[in-house]
């Protein structure tokens, strides 16, 4: 829970349950209803986050619109959850407190793109309802883990890395994956509440990040986002930059079906390249990206 509380900065007991033990999704088919299927395989979770509270690594943080608890680590907590997923304490971010104050539509929708590419796999050995499991367990493979997945991270086009200054962008995720062929990847998640104009202006701001360059520990100049990530080379070098994935949550009344194709006008000087092919990748889960692939 340490773990996935220091990936996500907040979550219900049902997100935590799904990702650190998704076996548990495939019990207690025999209760009545879905909110005791929910009681019941959450439980020890939420007996859990008890424990971690009284020892003052988590509070409770809100609720969702749909009622759900919401939780966050503390700075001790968030201190515990450096350690287990080794990271510095300098990069886990803030303790999202405030987070659930008004329903956290946003950050939900968040740990929900974080699920939706995890696909955790149940261990058919301790799961029941067997044709169910089964079905999870063939489902496409998972992109990297849990430890793979920063979230609201600062992308500092002023400033520094722990004191960022104004201008910059905020990634809802950061994806590092390159066991699985995804070395660096940015994620913007929207509920379809703003328009392609703000959602050009939050890539513009992505694109001025990627443009910043400071001097490494070696004393030479490089791009300020290779001094936390790596990623392959490419052949324009750092005139290339690390791509962004846009993923639309139809939940405001914005149709993103009409919103790509004029933020892609918007925005096609930072996309295209330069004489070589752009790439737009559509997902499954109804997710676009406009950008040159690595090494295109």
């Amino acid at each position: 829970m340490l773990r996935v509380l220091g990936a996500l900065k907040v979550a219900a007991a049902d997100q935590i349950q799904r990702i650190g033990a998704p076996h548990l999704t495939f019990r207690h088919a025999d209760k009545e209803t879905p909110s005791k299927r929910k009681q019941a395989r959450t439980a020890s979770h939420t007996g859990a986050l008890s424990d971690m509270r009284k020892h003052g690594l988590s509070e409770n943080g809100g609720s969702t619109e749909t009622g759900d608890s919401l939780r966050h680590l503390t700075t001790k907590g968030l201190q515990a959850a450096s350690y287990e997923l080794r990271r510095p304490v300098t990069e886990m971010g803030s303790t999202a407190r405030g987070a659930g104050s008004s329903g956290a539509s946003h950050p939900m929708a968040v740990n929900e793109t974080v699920i939706a590419m995890l696909r955790p796999k149940p261990n058919m050995a301790v799961a029941v309802d067997p044709p169910h499991v089964q079905a999870a367990v063939d489902a496409p493979d998972s992109i990297g883990t849990i430890a793979s997945y920063w979230t609201e991270v600062s992308l500092p086009a002023t400033g520094t890395w722990n004191a960022p200054g104004k201008g910059g962008a905020q990634a809802d995720i950061v994806l590092t994956a390159p066991q699985d062929q995804v070395p660096l990847l940015f994620i913007e998640v929207d509920n379809c509440h703003e328009s392609a104009e703000e959602l050009a202006d939050k890539l513009e701001k992505y694109a001025r990040f990627f443009r910043r360059k400071v001097k490494d520990t070696d004393g030479k100049e490089r791009p300020m986002w290779r001094t936390r990530w790596s990623a392959p080379d490419t052949w324009s070098g750092d005139r290339t930059h690390p791509p962004v994935l846009l993923v639309f949550n139809r939940l405001g009344e914005r149709n993103p079906d009409r919103t790509v194709p004029r933020l892609a006008e918007l925005t096609r000087h930072l996309w295209q390249g330069s004489g070589r092919r752009a790439v737009t990748t559509t997902t499954t889960a109804g997710s676009r990206s406009l950008r040159p692939a690595w090494g295109t």
